[in-house]
């Protein structure tokens, strides 16, 4: 039986920036002819699938089946996808698990390889991945770039081990990932010149000029918790040949509402040039990475979408390998359970746990942003109670709380402004990098509640609210994802998120702003298991500061 498709419509071929009327043949899979008929009537628009240049779908807390049923709808065919996090829990196991699922659906993810696991040697994580590791990954012709490189201090100041990373994907030909927040001047230069291709992690727009000047290619991201589209769009019309489009961490409920689709329609909106936008959603990423996917060209892969028009890019059908997998926002891939996998070994705390003796002078405070994954640094007077600095949510300055997942061992405990939590806490498994347990609360009670029922999970996202109550998404799969469906897992989400949000929060992504607060690669002030850690001198620093 024949697979054999004709596709009628308005082509767009962004390689020469021209839309016309015309006729796809689609033989087995692949684009056997395209006809330019001038006789079609059809309206709608036929063009590449859109790419996510840069996403951790564990982020997303759905495996790649289920990730993949939901990003479909939204046009996307292909993702550039960093398996950092479930190997910084499952090692180089939590790669090759993630290539099995992905392996279960059409969605081309393509993976590469952790650069930075641990990403520093400040918190306990489930795995050590060392050059040895990078040189076994390498041989799989499958696994494409060396992810990002966040160790950025040790890329600057030529740590032999970052080198020698480097140096080994280099030589089998990866294309290498950066990860550099604000880095600038000769330290950028540095950076750049051992052979760093990328960034996503630009939060100023003279900060990506300085990057795309130096060579690099800048991916506009616009995730859950950092969002920089507004920063940064305005280069897409600047160097459309330098940008492309990611979302890095998304979580389901925004995914459910939309993908790269939602940001090609806000770049077009904004005056943005159409074809700079569709170069950045669909071709760049493809040519940069040499990506396993069509671009609409005769003897590609069939890998296409339908589009109403070109101003909301709402998309009618997403067509992958020649099979149809969405049709008018539904997907046609079939729902898919995980069977688990992790490694989480915390044991049940108790209030006293969490408490913190009063110290000499003034506290240091982590100021979480909204919308960032930056953090400030800043100082408090603590409120002090029977010898206890305690939390004091009148000021919105709540205690933190980081416990070890892999080992018992005490918890790290700093505080926090710019959560909002009026009562309650929440808390969460997905802690980048090393994903232990994160936590914000407004009593030493309430951070027990929250902490205690990640544990009883082993792994999850929770509040506790008023008095007793309390609420968990259970994240069984190396403590990031779920087991479930799509649709389940964003219904709880965001509950949990709304939940939060009685509590007194105003953030837009309470939890993934909370996920970010224990990624010490990101200044100014963030939490380990190990201690407070300055992310601008690259050192620990205490709660305390002392008297002058």
């Amino acid at each position: 039986m024949s697979n054999d498709t004709h596709h009628n419509g308005k082509i767009v071929d962004i390689f020469h920036e021209r839309i016309f009327p015309g006729t796809i043949e689609v033989r087995d899979g692949r684009i056997h002819s395209i006809v330019e008929d001038i006789s079609v009537t059809e309206t709608s628009f036929l063009c590449p699938g859109f790419i996510d240049a840069h996403v951790h779908i564990e982020s997303s807390m759905l495996t790649p089946p289920e990730f993949a049923r939901i990003a479909v709808r939204h046009g996307t065919t292909a993702t550039v996808s960093d398996p950092h996090e479930i190997a910084n829990v499952l090692g180089i196991e939590g790669v090759r698990l993630m290539q099995r699922l992905a392996a279960q659906t059409p969605l081309k993810i393509h993976f590469g390889i952790p650069s930075c696991v641990p990403a520093t040697g400040f918190e306990t994580g489930g795995a050590t991945m060392g050059p040895d590791a990078i040189e076994e990954l390498c041989h799989d012709s499958s696994l494409l770039y060396l992810s990002e490189m966040m160790n950025f201090p040790g890329v600057i100041h030529r740590d032999p081990e970052v080198m020698e990373k480097i140096a080994i994907a280099q030589r089998h030909g990866k294309r290498i990932d950066g990860h550099a927040p604000g880095l600038r001047g000769k330290d950028l230069r540095a950076y750049v010149e051992a052979g760093i291709e990328t960034d996503h992690e630009c939060f100023h727009i003279d900060e990506a000029r300085e990057k795309i000047a130096l060579g690099q290619k800048i991916l506009i991201r616009e995730g859950s918790a950092a969002r920089n589209f507004n920063e940064l769009w305005p280069l897409l019309g600047e160097h459309p040949l330098s940008c492309m489009f990611c979302s890095d961490d998304k979580h389901p409920d925004d995914l459910m509402a939309g993908h790269i689709d939602r940001l090609c329609a806000r770049a077009v909106a904004l005056g943005a040039p159409l074809f700079a936008v569709l170069r950045a959603a669909c071709l760049n990423p493809a040519l940069h990475y040499g990506l396993r996917c069509g671009l609409l060209r005769p003897g590609d892969a069939a890998d296409f979408i339908r589009l109403r028009d070109l101003e909301g890019f709402a998309v009618q059908e997403t067509w992958i390998d020649g099979v149809c997998v969405a049709r008018y926002a539904s997907s046609l891939l079939p729902k898919i359970r995980t069977r688990r996998a992790n490694q989480f070994f915390a044991q049940e705390r108790s209030p006293r746990d969490f408490q913190v003796p009063a110290g000499i002078g003034r506290i240091r405070v982590i100021e979480a942003l909204d919308g960032q994954i930056i953090t400030s640094s800043g100082e408090a007077e603590p409120l002090l109670k029977n010898a206890l600095a305690v939390a004091d949510p009148s000021r919105d300055i709540l205690k933190i709380a980081v416990i070890n997942r892999y080992r018992h061992a005490p918890p790290s405990i700093a505080f926090v402004r710019g959560i909002g939590l009026k009562t309650g806490a929440i808390a969460s498994s997905v802690a980048h990098d090393c994903h232990n347990i994160v936590a914000v609360g407004t009593s030493d009670e309430a951070l027990t509640r929250a902490v205690n029922m990640i544990i009883r999970k082993a792994g999850g996202i929770a509040v506790a609210g008023r008095n007793a109550s309390g609420r968990i998404l259970p994240l069984p799969v190396a403590g990031l994802m779920s087991d479930g469906y799509a649709e389940e897992v964003a219904e709880g989400y965001a509950d949990l998120t709304r939940e939060a949000r009685e509590l007194g929060s105003s953030l837009q992504a309470p939890f993934m702003t909370l996920s970010f607060l224990a990624l010490l690669v990101i200044p100014a002030l963030k939490l380990s298991d190990k201690g407070l850690f300055d992310g601008v001198k690259f050192e620990f620093t205490p709660v305390f500061i002392g008297l002058p």
